[in-house]
């Protein structure tokens, strides 16, 4: 049972420099222009790719963070999916190390990556195609030549903005915020405080997730989940694969991963499993109440086409000749 506490604690852990990296750029794509401009990347005509690309790196850091960017409207839906189907956690590291031939690891490994990365852009590019409405926050340009020595400072006072501040001296800051300078104290509170309140909060939340999908799977056991996927037969895998993706606790990935490497479920279910698993990026969108209807749009979608994947890829190796790896 103490395991069960300490790979919580573990598992939180990890996360806790994404999500205070992700809240820090936050703040400065919302208080500084240097950082703002570097924004339009995440909302560019490349933004799907590279969120797919970024999701098949080995971290459930990448989806919480795309999931919090959305929520903040600086990545569009697409962006969003394209992470969300590419993401695996850490199924691909389990492979690795499993018992599997190197050159069936290789396979499997490629396959999969190259299958997650090309649907995962795939289904950004159409997402963002088909839904239109705000997809990201646009940041304002400045341009600092003006700003610096076009500024009029004789109007100490600027009765149409409640924010702005007065400024102390000419001082060459990098942190110039949007249309007015923090001081010291300010900038602390700005970028590094509010940040960590924030992270903390949202570990908290991810803890007492950890905690219960852990004790679960405890009291069920990984070996009863394990048998009962051998067991499932060819054609209910991918169902029922693809809900055991759905748990947003890296032990979904790793069951995934360990019972594929035993040559309990094929390959297609495996597949299907692993794209519908976003590991904890489903909490931060679940965290957002008001917006419980597009969340569980987003579920519902990625589980649809966990399951058709698996039951195509499944279909499609029955009908090819088989391979011995």
């Amino acid at each position: 049972m103490w395991d069960v506490i300490a790979d919580a604690l573990l598992d939180t852990l990890k996360l806790l420099p994404f999500l205070l990296l992700l809240y820090i750029l936050i703040e400065l794509m919302e208080h500084n222009t240097r950082v703002g401009r570097a924004n339009r990347a995440l909302a560019g005509g490349w933004a799907p790719l590279l969120g797919s690309a970024t999701g098949l790196i080995p971290m459930c850091g990448f989806s919480v963070m795309a999931a919090k960017l959305y929520e903040k409207r600086y990545v569009t839906l697409g962006t969003l999916l394209a992470v969300f189907i590419a993401t695996s956690d850490e199924a691909f590291l389990v492979m690795l190390v499993s018992d599997m031939s190197w050159l069936n690891k290789l396979v499997s490994i490629l396959s999969m990556c190259g299958i997650k990365l090309a649907l995962g852009a795939a289904v950004g590019y159409a997402a963002d195609l088909l839904v239109r409405r705000a997809p990201v926050t646009p940041m304002p340009v400045i341009d600092y030549e003006e700003e610096e020595h076009g500024h009029d400072h004789d109007h100490e006072h600027d009765h149409g903005h409640d924010h702005a501040c007065e400024e102390e001296e000419h001082e060459q800051d990098e942190f110039t915020a949007c249309e007015h300078k923090h001081g010291r104290r300010g900038n602390l509170s700005v970028y590094f405080v509010s940040p960590l309140l924030h992270t903390l909060q949202v570990a908290a939340f991810v803890l007492l997730v950890n905690l219960a999908f852990g004790f679960l799977f405890y009291f069920i056991g990984e070996d009863t989940v394990m048998e009962f996927l051998q067991g499932s037969g060819y054609w209910y895998q991918p169902l029922i694969c693809s809900l055991l993706g759905f748990v947003p606790n890296c032990a979904s990935s790793v069951i995934l991963a360990e019972v594929y490497a035993m040559g309990g479920i094929s390959f297609g279910s495996c597949l299907a499993g692993l794209v519908v698993n976003a590991g904890l990026g489903y909490l931060v969108l679940f965290r957002d109440v008001p917006a419980w209807k597009r969340t569980l749009a987003v579920c519902a979608f990625l589980i649809a086409l966990g399951i058709a994947v698996g039951y195509a890829v499944n279909a499609l190796s029955l009908a090819l000749p088989p391979i011995s790896l």
